[in-house]
């Protein structure tokens, strides 16, 4: 290339990106709210990667073999929407001038689902970040299992842009240090370094060496000493992309609000510019000033090179797909059914039945279901939070993933959060059912990310174990009460808690069914196993709730879980004493509260006292009992003690629940 010709070249990658720069400023100006900062500061980085690094095509998002790019500071959404809309991704500029308004695809932080090309949620910083590494766990585990010589099925990078505020936040160390240890060589982050985060200087609370952190945690550590720098940003992409057995860290010393005369402060991170500085702005940058929502044509014929290119990759890439397709038809088939998140046919005749002649704990129930579905659903992954033996969720005949990447065992170790949200990030890759397990009690290290899950109503499965006192001696740091109640308040989280092996299974065949977001809450210690043909468990649990006992009058007993077997046997206490109880398990909230009315009027008809029962948080059940029920639960920690006499000493006992159903008949 001529001097000339580099001169020109220099002069439109700079159009191209001020075309960026100015339409992030735009957006957030006409909506009086938003971070301004970010894109001008980031507005390279983001076109390098988009225009010329990445391989996408903005006519097809979900093609599975893209690179995907993470927005991990979400606030910087504006510099995403600017350049989806710039490499013809279907989001006209309208919806850039729709920035953060009721109903547009364009919403304050980047929403999965919302705009096309947003791969996951951003926002809560540092869980863009953890998506990533998940994103790349998925890569990896799926180009293993199907990728052949000479056919790399499966073959891409993910990137994270991500700042000072994600780095800060403890969920940034947790998955940071398991990407190292899960040698995620196709993860790439650029940190955008600007040394301002919103209360001022990051010297006020930031002031760690990032780099030799990063190079602690195994990562591959390089510095671009100017943002602005194409040719060395692109030469430190190159590196990363080279380096195959490390996830790469790029430091970016880039300037926040780079041209406006807020530059460097923080004043120009979380609120518009106004109407006199945006002028001087785009007069520094040689903008025209009294044009908004501008796209030079030159500008954008450029940027409209990445669609082409996109979908010359694509076709490469599919004429790839139809040659492994004749070579090895039945990877091919399994490959092809997992990524349009199809469940083989007939999968659901591998969940066992279990007899009714010994109790079986429900985390117990979920390995044996687990294990008896592995091999017809192959794309079930994930672990336990250093706690396998414990949660019983390991898939016995399957390698571990950080030693053979085909194998479907992830140990995440003590890092429930940053576990969590690398689920929600699996998920969203596609080709995967991800899970992740630890103590119920500590799904409150994770609560964020499980919120995030049913926001994105991605295929996330939690499975929570130690589900309430009845854990016994580890005592009240360990033995959940609000957790239960407080996770069924997230909408569009799918609740199970089973009362025994059947309904467990059940709840997996749910889970697995329905595609979105789900947890469970299982048992410790062991329970009677329920007759699944005799009560018809299955069909029962598909509706949410069910009758065990529909003969009783004079009141209704109401549990979840273990605390089903109690109310049975104060049924049977009742029974003797004149009083006709019907025995209602109640397995998931959720699911019931989808049923049409005539089925809920059924089980639970109004003018019949209702009593529930629940080893927790008693505030949710008064919409399910009336004014005329009563609920015997937890409103107080738990105590250290052997779990049945820990239920005992509580309150959760045959003997309580009888005395308060005689007193609601008699009222």
């Amino acid at each position: 290339m001529s001097e000339q010709q580099t001169d020109q070249q220099n002069a439109l990658d700079q159009l191209s990106i001020n075309a960026l720069r100015f339409l992030a400023v735009d957006a957030v100006e006409k909506a009086k709210s938003g971070h301004p900062g970010a894109p001008l500061g980031c507005a390279p980085i983001a076109y390098l990667l988009y225009h010329k690094l990445m391989k996408h095509d903005p006519s097809d998002p979900k093609w599975i073999d893209r690179d995907r790019f993470v927005l991990s500071n979400g606030h910087a959404s504006a510099l995403l929407y600017g350049v989806l809309h710039l490499s013809g991704y279907d989001l006209p500029i309208s919806q850039l001038e729709q920035f953060r308004q009721w109903g547009s695809h364009t919403p304050g932080h980047p929403e999965y689902g919302e705009a096309p090309g947003v791969e996951v949620t951003t926002g809560p910083l540092g869980q863009g970040f953890a998506m990533g590494v998940g994103l790349a766990t998925a890569e990896k585990h799926l180009a293993a299992v199907y990728n052949r010589d000479g056919h790399n099925i499966v073959d891409h990078h993910t990137y994270v842009l991500c700042g000072d505020g994600d780095l800060m936040e403890g969920i940034s160390h947790e998955a940071s240090s398991l990407a190292g240890t899960l040698k995620l060589g196709k993860l790439i982050v650029l940190y955008d370094d600007n040394l301002i985060s919103l209360d001022g200087p990051t010297e006020l609370s930031f002031t760690e060496d990032v780099s030799e952190r990063f190079r602690g945690y195994h990562w591959h550590v390089q510095m671009v000493d100017d943002g602005n720098d194409l040719v060395a940003l692109e030469a430190a992409i190159k590196a990363a992309q080279a380096e195959t057995t490390r996830p790469s860290l790029i430091r970016v010393r880039t300037v926040i609000g780079y041209g406006s005369p807020k530059a460097g402060t923080s004043k120009v991170h979380g609120e518009a510019l106004g109407a006199e500085a945006v002028k001087e702005t785009k007069k520094n940058l040689g903008w025209p000033e009294d044009r908004t929502f501008y796209v030079p044509e030159e500008a954008a014929k450029n940027w409209a090179e990445a669609k082409g290119k996109g979908k010359k990759e694509h076709e490469e890439w599919q004429k790839g797909f139809e040659e492994y397709k004749k070579a090895y038809p039945e990877p091919a088939a399994e490959f092809d059914r997992t990524i349009k998140a199809e469940l083989l046919s007939g999968w659901e005749k591998k969940i066992p039945t279990f007899p009714t002649d010994k109790p079986v704990a429900t985390r117990n129930a979920g390995q044996v279901v687990m294990n008896a579905v592995a091999g017809v659903v192959p794309e079930l992954f994930g672990g336990a939070a250093d706690l396998t033996a414990s949660t019983k969720t390991i898939f016995k005949d399957s390698p571990n993933f950080h030693i053979d990447p085909k194998g479907r065992n992830v140990y995440f170790g003590v890092r429930e959060f940053g576990m969590c949200a690398m689920v929600n990030g699996m998920a969203a890759h596609g080709g995967l059912i991800p899970f992740g397990s630890t103590f119920f009690t500590f799904s409150d290290y994770a609560r964020n990310a499980l919120r995030m899950a049913a926001l994105m109503s991605v295929h996330s499965l939690f499975i929570f174990t130690h589900d309430s006192v009845g854990l016994g001696e580890d005592g009240p740091t360990h033995q959940p009460i609000e957790q239960l109640m407080s996770l069924r308040l997230i909408p569009q989280l799918t609740d199970f808690r089973p009362a025994d092996a059947n309904e467990t299974a059940a709840c997996w065949y749910l889970a697995l069914e329905r595609k979105s977001a789900s947890f469970m809450a299982l048992s410790r210690q062991d329970l009677p196993v329920i007759d699944a043909e005799k009560y018809k468990v299955h069909e029962g649990v598909k509706r949410g709730a069910y009758a065990l006992d529909n003969s009783g009058k004079d009141i209704i007993l109401i549990a979840t879980g273990s605390e089903v077997s109690l109310i049975v046997k104060a049924a049977e206490e009742l029974k003797a004493a004149g009083i006709a109880a019907s025995v209602v398990s109640m397995p998931s909230f959720k699911i019931f509260d989808e049923q049409d009315e005539a089925y809920k009027s059924s089980l639970f008809p109004e003018n019949t006292p209702k009593l529930a029962v629940e080893a927790g948080a008693t505030m949710g059940w008064y919409k399910y009992i009336g004014h005329n029920g009563g609920v015997i639960g937890l409103d107080r920690f738990g105590a250290s003690a052997p779990g049945p006499i820990a239920m005992e000493k509580l309150g959760i006992s045959v003997a309580h629940v009888v005395e308060k159903a005689k007193q609601l008949v008699k009222k």
